[in-house]
């Protein structure tokens, strides 16, 4: 048997506050595979250099988010980060900047 089967057998199952692509949070049995930024509205990877070191100052967690998967964090209106998802930032820069939709 697994961690997570005995957790949910014994009612101690974990569980994530996600933010869906509505905006709204719920919760999720699943971690989420992406982690943004509620005030920026960017979106990146979980071990992402940019937000480790703002984590570490302090000044970001209060603002965290997670997300089920990407396309859900663009479909709430985030942006890639350019720092851990450079080739998805320059796509979703020169998308913007000819006036055109993005998607992942």
């Amino acid at each position: 048997m697994t961690d997570a089967q005995e957790q949910r057998m014994n009612g101690t199952a974990k569980t994530y506050t996600l933010l869906g692509a509505d905006g709204r949070f719920y919760r999720s049995s699943a971690r989420g595979e992406w982690g943004g930024h509620r005030g920026s509205k960017i979106y990146g990877r979980l071990d992402c250099p940019a937000a480790l070191r703002a984590i570490a100052r302090g000044g970001y967690v209060r603002h965290r988010v997670f997300f089920a998967d990407e396309a859900t964090a663009v479909a709430a209106g985030f942006r890639p980060c350019g720092a851990c998802c450079k080739d998805r930032y320059q796509q979703w820069k020169t998308a913007r900047e000819e006036n055109r939709p993005w998607t992942p």
